[in-house]
């Protein structure tokens, strides 16, 4: 069941190139800064993904543990999820729903061990994007 929203964060993509292949799908390969809030606490976070483009038009992505989140006082998580979604309107912004998983030692962020998040990633025609988080319970 949704819970209680945990995070909201807004930024940019600030990199991507064309990753070979698998067989005739194309892949590509994402990085993104962005900062907001995640359990109150102000943070930002750098990550990179990569998607491809399955034959059906859906968009499949995945962090392989390439997300770290970093408040202001030092504190840090690791960060892994997995998205489905699409293009929408035009400029080939992207529209992803999906769920996340954290890692941490500090105590501050310490609940994110305990849960798993659903995320919503909608890009704007800038391809600035809004990562929204809700907790799964």
């Amino acid at each position: 069941m949704l819970g209680e929203k945990v995070g909201e964060f807004r930024g940019k993509i600030i990199g991507q190139r064309v990753l070979p292949p698998e067989g005739s799908v194309p892949q590509f390969e994402t990085t993104v800064e962005h900062s907001g809030t995640i359990l109150g606490v102000a943070s930002t976070f750098t990550a990179t993904f990569w998607s491809v483009l399955r034959p059906d038009g859906k968009i499949y992505a995945e962090n392989p543990r390439q997300g770290v989140l970093m408040t202001g006082d030092g504190d840090m998580a690791l960060f892994r999820g997995t998205g489905l979604g699409g293009f929408t309107g035009s400029n080939s912004t992207l529209s992803l729903r999906g769920a996340v998983y954290w890692e941490t030692t500090s105590q501050k962020l310490a609940r994110l061990n305990q849960e798993a998040h659903v995320f919503e990633w909608d890009e704007d025609e800038n391809r600035e994007a809004r990562f929204t988080l809700w907790e799964w319970t």
